[in-house]
């Protein structure tokens, strides 16, 4: 295996809107923590809320920070007491940190950590860059048929994952999701990969809901023209994966007694809710906060072909280009998932 470089080049936003290509140093890993050469990065929604603002909710970039969290690379050195027969392997980063002694932890619900890192959130550096550093347990391994970008998917499959565990789905459930971006999109694919014999998606772009169907909706609505007091009781689960809060207080009347309600989608701070209607059919209202223990499942579906991520990648950009990868969505209206390729020149 080749030698380590000292310095790599990273994408560092210094200011809302600003991102500057810097070299910076290789990470070290510590022990039980490994070294990843990135192959490929995945751009998240809210790492454009971060390059827009600075900020999302009470997580403030109050310094330089290197964004990226969707990673997928190879293992090309390791700290003290990791196993040396890990050099080499492709795996999919589950990028956070726990502190593994808190009682979520110690209860296995480490996402809800007390002092949870998590990558490309202040202060911590993400993925856009060469290399990373993550705990090894936390380095997932994956079949050698998976491509880069496939594995650097299994982030937001799991965000899938942990919601519709959340939703707790079961066979025969009806499952409306609004949102067809991609987490909406990935929603629908494992709501069915669980069972679910209907996952419709409601979205106010033609073009979003026509991917949704092509790739794993049963359906797709447009909320414009539909009016969800006219699908009473229809669902078993609602899932928001948009963060409209018209869009969430609309679909809640949809939901059927004893349903449940899963809100996925990063909003507003505080949104108007139908509360007779959640009273009165005593539904299930919970949020979701990342994932927990999801990543050997995500990589199951994904390497079997249940779900299928590759159509998702609408764009590939270097390192050199992060700012227009991140504006894509914006930019492109047929953009659906932007992808960092470090190895691409520039």
């Amino acid at each position: 295996m080749s030698a380590i470089p000292t310095t790599m080049r990273a994408s560092v936003l210094v200011a809302p809107r600003t991102i500057e290509l810097r070299d910076v140093p290789v990470p070290v890993p510590g022990a039980r923590q490994v070294l990843v050469e990135v192959t490929a990065v995945g751009v998240c929604g809210s790492d454009t809320h971060f390059y827009e603002r600075g900020a999302i909710g009470d997580i403030v970039a109050e310094g330089p920070i290197v964004l990226g969290h969707e990673t997928a690379g190879r293992i090309v050195a390791i700290g003290d007491m990791v196993d040396p027969t890990l050099l080499g392997e492709a795996v999919a980063v589950e990028p956070q940190f726990p502190c593994r002694r808190c009682r979520m932890c110690k209860s296995g619900s480490y996402h809800l950590c007390t002092d949870i890192r998590f990558y490309g959130a202040y202060p911590v550096d993400g993925s856009f860059a060469e290399y990373v550093v993550i705990d090894d347990d936390f380095a997932h391994p994956v079949p050698s048929a998976l491509t880069p970008e496939q594995i650097a998917l299994v982030e937001p499959v799991s965000v899938a994952v942990h919601a519709a565990r959340r939703a707790g789905i079961v066979p025969g459930d009806r499952v409306l999701i609004t949102g067809a971006g991609p987490i909406g999109v990935l929603i629908a694919q494992v709501a069915r990969a669980f069972g679910a014999r209907e996952a419709i998606v409601s979205d106010p772009v033609a073009h979003r809901r026509s991917f949704a169907v092509a790739h794993g909706a049963s359906r797709a609505l447009d909320p414009a023209v539909t009016d969800f007091a006219e699908l009473p009781e229809h669902f078993d689960v609602y899932i928001d994966a948009s963060g409209n809060a018209r869009a969430v207080a609309s679909a809640i009347v949809a939901v059927r007694r004893g349903g449940t309600v899963v809100l996925v989608g990063m909003g507003a701070e505080t949104i108007e809710l139908p509360v007779s209607v959640i009273q009165h059919r005593e539904l299930t209202l919970t949020g979701t906060f990342r994932y927990v223990n999801t990543w050997p499942l995500a990589i199951d579906l994904i390497a079997r072909g249940v779900v299928d991520v590759e159509p998702l990648v609408t764009g590939r950009f270097g390192l050199h280009d992060v700012e227009r990868a991140l504006r894509a969505g914006q930019t492109d209206p047929l953009a659906i998932k932007s992808m960092i390729i470090p190895s691409i020149g520039g």
